[in-house]
C-alpha cells in the first residue's frame, strides 16, 4: 500500500515509518525538512499550507492511506496549537482522497472543553476527523517512551540530574500509564489490516500505571543516582509556574502544568486486544533511554 506519513522525521514518525516499511508498504515521509526517513522517500511539506499538502499527496500514485502524526507539545512563534493541530488537520482531511484510510494521532485527554490549550486543540482536531466522512481511526497515546524520546530521555532526566534534590509537584500521585513507541507503531500499522477499527478511537497505554513520584524514582534508579525527592506544594507551584513562563524557555509551561495535574491514564485492553500489542514495559527500556546499559 502507498502511504503518506506526516511528521515522519519526528520521534514517533520514525517508529511508525519503520514499522510500515518493514511490512512492505511504500511510504512517503512528509516533514518540514523533507529528508528521507529510513527506507521512505522524503517530501518537504508544510502541513499548515493546503497547497503543499495537495502537491505532496499528488506525487504518490494510488494513495491507500494517510497517517497524520504532526503535533507540538508547546507553542512557539507561528507554531501554535490552533495552526498545527487544528488547521493542519483540517487541511489534511480536505486533501485526503475519499477512498484512502486516515489514521490520526491525537492524545490521551483530548477534549474541546479542556483548560489545556494542547488538549483542547487535540479535541477540536478529533471533531474534524469524525465529521470528515473518511474511513478514520483515532489513536490517543499516553506518554510515549523509547530511545530518543523527549520526556524520559531529556525532561525527566534533567529534572532528576541537575538539582541537588529532585522536585516533586504536589503529592506526586498524578497517575500515568506510559506506552512504548513499539506498541504505538504496531497499533498504527495493524489498524490498516483491521477493518473493524474504522470509525473507532483507541487509547494507547502501557501495561503498568505509575504515579508521578514512581516515575521520578524509576528515572533515578535507571541513572544510578540517589537523591532525596522534595515535594513542592501546589500552592507554591501555582505562583511559580506563571513566573517561569516569563523565561524564553520555561522548564514547565502553564499548559504542561495543567496536564500534569490531570494525569494521563486509561485501560490498555481495547487497543491491546484489537491490535495484538506486545505491551513493552518502561523499566525494561529506561536504562537504554537515559543512556545507561540495561
Amino acid at each position: 500500500m502507498n502511504i503518506l506519513v506526516t511528521g515522519a522525521s519526528g520521534f514517533v514518525g520514525r517508529g511508525v515509518v519503520a514499522e510500515l516499511t518493514k511490512r512492505g508498504h511504500t511510504v512517503l515521509a512528509a516533514s518540514r525538512e523533507g529528508q528521507d526517513v529510513g527506507a521512505a522517500r522524503g517530501l518537504k511539506m508544510d502541513v499548515g499550507d493546503l497547497g503543499s499538502v495537495q502537491r505532496g499527496m499528488g506525487s504518490v500514485a494510488d494513495l491507500g492511506a494517510v497517517v497524520h502524526l504532526v503535533g507540538i507539545i508547546a507553542e512557539k512563534g507561528a507554531q501554535t496549537f490552533a495552526r498545527v493541530h487544528v488547521e493542519a488537520t483540517r487541511n489534511m482531511l480536505s486533501s485526503t482522497p475519499r477512498r484512502a484510510r486516515y489514521l490520526h494521532m491525537s492524545a490521551l485527554g483530548a477534549d474541546p472543553a479542556s483548560q489545556s490549550g494542547y488538549s483542547r486543540s487535540k479535541g477540536e482536531a478529533e471533531s474534524l476527523v469524525r465529521a470528515s466522512g473518511l474511513d478514520f481511526t483515532i489513536f490517543r497515546p499516553s506518554l510515549i517512551f523509547g530511545p530518543g524520546d523527549d520526556f524520559f530521555g531529556r525532561v525527566l532526566k534533567q529534572l532528576v540530574s541537575l538539582p541537588p534534590v529532585v522536585p516533586q509537584i504536589g503529592d506526586g500521585r498524578f497517575p500515568f500509564r506510559p506506552v512504548s513507541l513499539s506498541d504505538v507503531a504496531t497499533a498504527f500499522a495493524q489498524a490498516l489490516a483491521v477493518p473493524s477499527s474504522v470509525g473507532q478511537t483507541y487509547a494507547l497505554t502501557g501495561p503498568q500505571e505509575y504515579t508521578f513520584r514512581e516515575l521520578l524514582e524509576l528515572e533515578l534508579k535507571a541513572l544510578g543516582k540517589r537523591k532525596p525527592i522534595l515535594p513542592v506544594p501546589l500552592a507554591l507551584m501555582n505562583l511559580a509556574v506563571p513566573l517561569m513562563n516569563l523565561l524564553p524557555s520555561p522548564p514547565i509551561t502553564r499548559d504542561q502544568y495543567v496536564m500534569l495535574k490531570a494525569g494521563n491514564t486509561a485501560p490498555p485492553e481495547p487497543a491491546r486486544t484489537m491490535f495484538a500489542l506486545p505491551m513493552l514495559h518502561l523499566e525494561d527500556l529506561l536504562p537504554q533511554i537515559v543512556g545507561k546499559k540495561g
